[in-house]
């Protein structure tokens, strides 16, 4: 472990077959290593391997290699593309962290699972193909790849972590596969060029802050299979301009259109009872809006600023 750390001159190197195992971090921080090349006889890439190899463009990785562990490769900023061997069944958490100036990569079909914050911050990286063995994409897995336009998620994911494409800024479309029941929170966040989504009916919840900050995103259908909308998913969405809220769902939480400022007509079902803080705060464009006759609560500055809101009518429940 550690063999080689900061040796910050070190600028090639030659590993013989007759090496079996590099243990973890062994050239962490060489800063000086241009490319390396890993014999056959290795079957892992240990945690943090060759982590802030700075200069580090090129690696060949044998199909001798079965995994490759977390940190392995973070901050090896001049990385631009990388092979990984079929042999592999899963991406590691952080493996390519702050890769960024990785633009290719191709993900096997042997793998499964995508760590969480795997390639966060891999700021060239346009587009991605997940291939259909892939069941979990982890937290903040794609996390500010700013410059990804296009991503294609197979029918066998059915998690996809906290934050995954959040900060991809790039992002115009995605549609999400009909196994995936939770969207969780922030996923898609400030992904403001996103101008399309679709949500499959296999989808019951829409988290936190899911679509906040998407300010490209005029139109969005939500299915009937949604029963909870949590707080702020559509936070700053402003040029969204109208939206249905399914039967199905029973709540608007606090912030839900807060700054949704080009909203000019909601539809709110029979089925809901509470309007949260600040649910539509400065929804300068909304100029009606029907309350059902089930609500119970209108929460405080719940349509705060909403100046072209010209009547109203609260129905004797509330």
């Amino acid at each position: 472990s550690f063999a080689f750390k900061k040796c910050s001159s070190l600028a090639h190197i030659e590993i013989p077959s007759s090496v079996t195992s590099i243990d973890r971090n062994a050239f962490e921080k060489c800063s000086s290593l241009i490319e390396i090349s890993i014999p056959a006889s290795i079957q892992s890439i240990e945690k943090g391997l060759f982590g802030d190899c700075s200069s580090l463009k090129t690696i060949s990785l044998p199909s001798s290699i079965t995994s490759i562990d977390s940190y392995a490769f973070y901050q090896c900023s001049s990385l631009t593309h990388i092979e990984i061997p079929n042999t592999i069944n899963s991406i590691n958490n952080w493996v390519f962290y702050y890769c960024t100036s990785l633009a290719q990569i191709k993900i096997p079909s042997s793998v499964i699972t995508i760590g969480k914050n795997c390639f966060i911050c891999c700021k060239s990286l346009t587009e991605i193909v997940i291939p259909s063995g892939v069941t979990s994409i982890g937290d903040h897995a794609f996390e500010s790849c700013s410059s990804l336009v296009q991503i294609t998620i197979p029918p066998t994911v059915s998690s996809i972590g906290e934050g995954a494409f959040e900060r991809c800024r790039k992002l115009v479309q995605i549609k999400i596969p009909n196994s995936v029941t939770l969207i969780k929170d922030r996923t898609f966040y400030d992904c403001d060029s996103l101008t399309e989504i679709t949500i499959p009916s296999s989808v019951t919840t829409i988290g936190n802050r899911v679509f906040g900050g998407c300010s490209s995103l005029e139109q969005i259908i939500i299915p009937s299979s949604v029963t909870s909308i949590e707080n702020s998913a559509f936070y700053g969405c402003s040029s969204l301009k109208e939206i249905t809220i399914p039967p199905s769902v029973t709540s608007i939480e606090d912030n839900t259109f807060n700054e949704c400022t080009s909203l000019k007509q909601v539809m709110i079902q029979s089925s809901i009872k509470s309007i949260g803080n600040y649910s539509f705060f400065r929804c300068s464009s909304l100029s009606q809006i029907e309350f059902p006759s089930s609500l119970v609560s209108i929460g405080q500055f719940a349509f705060c600023e909403c100046s072209s809101l010209a009547h109203i009518s609260i129905p004797p429940s509330v």
